[in-house]
């Protein structure tokens, strides 16, 4: 927010389905790939203008594995200025809040109130993420109230909504070994019924970055990072 380590996804009680994958929205939040303000923890080994290049990558991965997936609406919640990187059929809203639970939960809000659909929401750091993994928390979100994707840090890669509630989401403390557990937790306290997806590693730090980049070799990901000639 790793390689997934099962195909099946642990599930809370079913209820009747309300939407289906194109029913449903995909939201990325994202920062402008600006030198010295994105993935700092990538430098050293990296420049700050090679982890800007390899953000970048990343980030236009994931928009065009967002953008093949069957969806009411794709979004990138953006803080900074598009560039070249942001392929067309995309809506653009500014993040606003301080801490990252802030912007999460407006980031709900905003799109939601925009179009009262479910909502699954990604960061750009996990460019291994396939159309068929977020068809499948499109899908999810019919029968559950919110689908989660755990991340190998400890935080989360994903996280839907079927009815978004900044309540959800402020006060979570965020970057933190325990960020994961405790927002599943606040899902479940709520009463919700919750999927779970596959664990997947987001891009922190170098070691990060070749472990994904293996998981996706095609990628324009693993292109930067092996034009950034840095050895693993």
């Amino acid at each position: 927010m790793s390689r997934a380590r099962s195909g099946r996804y642990g599930v809370g009680p079913v209820r009747p389905g309300r939407a289906g994958p194109s029913e449903a929205q995909v939201v990325v939040i994202a920062k402008e790939p600006v030198p010295g303000r994105v993935k700092t923890r990538l430098t050293p080994p990296f420049t700050p203008r090679e982890a800007a290049a390899l953000v970048a990558a990343a980030l236009e991965d994931t928009l065009r594995t967002v953008a093949r997936v069957p969806a009411a609406r794709r979004v990138l919640a953006l803080d900074g200025a598009p560039g070249s990187w942001l392929p067309e059929g995309f809506t653009l809203l500014p993040q606003r809040g301080s801490g990252l639970d802030e912007r999460l939960a407006a980031v709900f809000d905003d799109a939601h109130r925009l179009l009262p659909a479910p909502i699954v929401l990604i960061g750009m750091d996990t460019p291994q993420v396939t159309p068929g993994m977020l068809a499948t928390a499109l899908s999810l979100l019919g029968p559950h109230d919110a689908v989660f994707g755990p991340a190998s840090d400890g935080g989360f890669w994903l996280l839907g909504l079927r009815a978004p509630d900044p309540a959800l989401l402020l006060g979570v403390p965020m970057s933190e070994p325990t960020t994961g557990q405790t927002q599943l937790r606040r899902l479940n306290e709520a009463g919700l019924s919750v999927a779970t997806m596959p664990r997947l590693t987001d891009v922190d730090t170098a070691a990060d970055a070749f472990a994904v980049a293996a998981l996706a070799p095609r990628s324009l990901f693993a292109a930067a990072l092996a034009g950034t000639g840095t050895p693993r």
